[in-house]
Parts: C-alpha cells; sequence; structure tokens
C-alpha cells in the first residue's frame, strides 16, 4: 500500500517535513504494510527553500547584503555545487519579515539585495537558478535588483537615480552597458503565485502596497511610477509590460525578473512539484495527503493544495487533504475532488493551542484518517 504525503507548511506552527514525519508516525501507528513517501512541497512564498534542499542537498551560503533600506543584513541561500542550481528568496533582503510593522515604507525600500544574491550565485558558478518572489517589502518594480547587476537607470539629466519606488517617475532611460556578462548564461525560472498586472487598480500599488506601509497618497504616487517607467521599459525592449501576466508581483518583481533577467514566470508549486519530480514518485499511490494552514477559496488559486488535487486527478488517486481550518463546505470540497478533510480546530477552540501542539494534531488526524481508511488501504 502506497500513501504520498505532500502539504504545503501551517505557516507560524508546522514545517511541510514536520508535517510529512507527523502524518508518517500516524499512519504507521495504525497500519504495518504501508509504504509512505514523504513530498513536502511550497508554493514559492516563504519557506520555500527548506522545501528545495529537501530535494537538493545543497548548502546554504551566508551573504552579507543591502537590506529594504540599505542597511547591512545577513541573508541566505541555497547553493547544490553538483547540480549548480541555487535557489534564492527575495525574502530574505527585502523582505518584510526583516522589519517591524512600524518600519514598513515599501515607497523607500529597494530590492538591492535581491540582485547582489543573485551575483553572489551567479559567482558561485550557477547555472540554474529559482527565484522566489514572495513576501517583499518593495514596491521598486526591480530596480534595485537590476542596478546590483549592472543597469543604470538614468534621469532627464543623465544622472543615476537611487533605486527606490518613490523614483520610479524620475527614470528616462536604462544604460544595460555594464551588466554583469555571465548574468544570460544562466537559467532563472521565477516563482510566482499572482496574476496582477504591473500598475492599475488590480496592480502592484494599489492591491499591495497598503501592508507594506504605504498611504493612499504613496499609493498613487507608486502607481503612477510604475506607469511612467513601463513606458521606458516598454520602449527599449520593445514589450507591452502591461499585459504580462504577474508583472505586478512583488512590487514590479514580476515584469523586473522578466525583463533585467530574462527569467520566466512560473507558478511556485509548478517548480517545486518537477523539482520532486512529483507526478511521476505518486505514481501507483492510493491515497495523497497534503494539507496547508487554512482550506478557503484561495487554496484553489494555485497554492500548493490546488497543485497536489491537478496531479492527484490526472492519475485518479484519492487525496485527503489535514489543516488548520477549514472555511469551505462540503460541496466545494466534493466539486473539486478532495475526498476527505480534517481541521485541527475541530478539536480546540484555541488558536494558540492548535499552533503550539500541530504536530500532535496532525498525528493523532493521521490515525483517524489510518483507521477510517484501514479496509481501502489494505490489500
Amino acid at each position: 500500500m502506497k500513501i504520498v504525503i505532500a502539504p504545503d507548511k501551517f505557516k507560524g506552527s508546522l514545517t511541510g517535513i514536520e508535517f510529512c514525519n507527523a502524518v508518517e508516525e500516524g499512519v504507521k501507528a495504525v497500519l504495518t504494510n504501508v509504504e509512505v513517501v514523504k513530498l513536502p512541497l511550497a508554493d514559492g512564498g516563504d519557506g520555500t527553500i527548506e522545501v528545495v534542499d529537501f530535494y537538493l542537498k545543497g548548502t546554504f551560503v551566508e551573504v552579507i547584503v543591502s537590506g529594504p533600506f540599505f542597511q547591512p543584513v545577513k541573508a541566505h541561500y541555497l547553493y547544490s555545487e553538483t547540480s549548480k542550481v541555487a535557489c534564492i528568496e527575495m525574502a530574505e533582503a527585502a523582505g518584510i519579515k526583516l522589519l517591524n510593522p512600524e518600519q514598513l515604507d515599501c515607497k523607500n525600500a529597494t530590492t538591492l539585495g535581491v540582485g547582489e544574491l543573485l551575483l553572489d550565485a551567479i559567482n558561485k558558478g550557477a547555472k540554474d537558478i529559482i527565484l522566489g518572489i514572495g513576501g517583499s517589502a518593495t514596491n521598486d518594480c526591480g530596480i534595485g535588483m537590476a542596478k546590483a547587476l549592472g543597469y543604470r537607470f538614468l534621469d532627464k539629466n543623465n544622472q543615476e537615480v537611487k533605486p527606490i519606488g518613490t523614483n520610479l517617475s524620475q527614470i528616462k532611460t536604462i544604460d544595460a552597458s555594464n551588466v554583469c556578462g555571465r548574468l544570460f548564461d544562466v537559467s532563472i525560472d521565477v516563482a510566482c503565485d499572482v496574476k496582477n498586472p504591473l500598475y492599475g487598480k488590480n496592480g502592484a500599488a494599489h492591491v499591495y502596497a497598503k501592508q507594506k506601509g504605504a498611504t493612499t497618497g504613496d499609493i498613487k504616487l507608486l502607481d503612477k511610477g510604475l506607469r511612467d517607467f513601463s513606458k521606458v521599459v516598454d520602449a527599449i525592449f520593445h514589450i507591452d509590460s502591461q499585459s504580462v501576466e504577474g508583472a505586478g508581483a512583488a512590487g514590479g518583481m514580476g515584469i523586473a525578473s522578466n525583463v533585467f533577467l530574462k527569467g520566466i514566470l512560473k507558478p511556485g508549486i509548478e517548480l517545486i512539484k518537477n523539482l520532486a519530480d512529483f507526478d511521476n514518485a505518486i505514481e501507483g499511490a492510493d491515497w495523497i495527503i497534503t494539507g496547508e494552514g487554512k482550506l478557503d477559496n484561495q487554496t484553489l488559486s494555485g497554492k500548493t493544495v490546488q497543485g497536489v488535487l491537478a496531479s492527484a486527478k490526472a492519475k485518479n488517486i484519492k487525496l485527503a487533504a489535514f489543516c488548520g481550518s477549514n472555511d469551505l463546505d462540503e460541496k466545494t470540497l466534493d466539486n473539486c475532488g478532495i475526498d476527505y478533510t480534517d481541521a485541527i480546530m475541530q478539536y480546540t477552540e484555541s488558536i494558540e493551542d492548535a499552533m503550539a501542539h500541530s504536530y500532535n494534531y496532525i498525528k493523532e488526524m493521521a490515525i483517524k484518517f489510518a483507521k477510517s481508511k484501514a479496509r481501502l488501504l489494505v490489500k
């Protein structure tokens, strides 16, 4: 009998790998004749790098880079000398996680450190880079990142502008004559799970800047900057940046990755599934057990569980979902193809208790699942 365990993390309480271990303990406490395959997943946000390491078995590299406000910060990325693959999380250098809430000010924040991480990985010899762009504190359309790699952004007086969001409207031309020569020898896949355009009511500033410390006035300023800068980008690179799906991700890092890095924007879950050789690894499974902190409508919009569900459906494998809480009704669950669900909040009324003891709850849920499905699982 074969059970695949393929979760996302439970943010703040349980990593994907810990979830796998808890479910394995629970299942094996009931079933002895069972093959358990652990395939932790992620969708490109915070924590993706630990999941990538599960498959790459690389080394974490520590670098001092520029933080969101140009201050030195310690950042890490994963590098495999064997495969020449690096995994970089934008949030390590330009993330909300580096700041206290009162420090958030995306109009004055920069992605410079992200470019410094990319440059370090390229200098190490990376041939393939996975770049996760979740959790950013920035709205500079990636000009900081690009500056670190040799691009220069010039105003009407041919002077270089400081690479922050508030200066985007000042940029009149882009000098690419000193860009790192090895940049385009590297294949860069960008984990991007949103489809927002660059500017407008659904763009980077209007949708995301408020949670990064922007006032109403800041949002108008940033949106105008993205509009103005897009005209420069479109003229120089002969594209229509507003039509690029995901251009507005991470304060414009979506379009920046595409234009300045020649990166390919892909759903994060698909990148990780490919790395895990997921569709081959689940072959012959009786059940896949997936999970995330909360099952809701966002779950069905390109997140980890949706990615697992797509693979399970394609191979006619039953899917169980363990979660912290569940906001989906039975009809929705049936329609999307989730065959079994359980939630920690069914066993406790305290979120604090749920988060503090999530490992034990998941293990008990796995025991309950195994007992209820024993006749189906044991042949």
